[in-house]
């Protein structure tokens, strides 16, 4: 994705640009509110931004919208959190509309269950048990904000919040909150999971499809454009 907005910028810039983003995300893993930034080379109308560089993008890409932000302002840096929704497809057969863009899970999800597990998360923790062996973070402890699981049909929605995420954080807290919905793990797993700090006792990690970054806080004082909270296929 970076590449290909850098790519398209150019065109715009007349020259090269380099962005950057509030948060990196695997590959199979989707952003309804990536936010970037970029040093503009020269004025352009924030419209001319949007539609120009939209004009040179893929079709899996989009500009929504553009500000002017003041030197000291930094896409990652200046975030004061970040919000994930990963998306969960509980039908017997695997859908094939949405393919790509969602999770499955063929057995029964007990999302109130889930719901109430997700809890024990809340607050600064050591997530140790829920980073990737190839995580480069300095520390394990996060500030999870707040973290809900609801279901709208046959779609299950875990949605979190944190200061910060660790590499692979949110996936595999979706692995070990399916285990515990679909009965393979039982109540209080979670919390026990905090304690161990030990990622080889959690559940398998979740596969991509199913993320979403949905969202990037950040101060008032910046002025950043509000957009509604994704994916469409949940209705904003």
């Amino acid at each position: 994705m970076q590449g290909e907005l850098e790519r398209a910028l150019a065109y715009v810039a007349d020259g090269p640009v380099r962005v950057h983003c509030a948060g990196r995300t695997d590959t199979g893993v989707h952003a309804s509110g990536q936010v970037i930034h970029f040093d503009a080379p020269l004025s352009r109308s924030l419209k001319a931004w949007v539609l120009g560089t939209n004009t040179h993008l893929p079709p899996s890409i989009r500009v929504l919208g553009a500000s002017v932000v003041p030197p000291q302002f930094h896409a990652r840096f200046s975030a004061l959190s970040r919000r994930y929704r990963y998306i969960i497809s509980n039908t017997r057969v695997r859908p094939a509309i949405l393919y790509g863009q969602l999770t499955w899970q063929r057995s029964p999800l007990d999302d109130e269950l889930m719901h109430v597990e997700a809890q024990s998360l809340l607050g600064e923790r050591d997530f140790t048990s829920f980073r990737a062996a190839s995580c480069q973070a300095t520390t394990a402890m996060r500030n999870v904000q707040s973290i809900d699981v609801s279901r709208r049909g046959c779609l299950v929605t875990i949605d979190i919040q944190a200061n910060a995420f660790l590499h692979h954080m949110v996936r595999n807290i979706a692995g070990s909150l399916m285990a515990v919905g679909t009965g393979r793990a039982s109540r209080g797993w979670l919390a026990q999971l905090l304690e161990l700090k030990d990622r080889s006792k959690a559940a398998d990690t979740a596969p991509p499809h199913g993320l979403y970054l949905v969202k990037v806080e950040y101060p008032s004082v910046y002025g950043l454009l509000e957009q509604p909270i994704g994916p469409l296929l949940l209705g904003g």
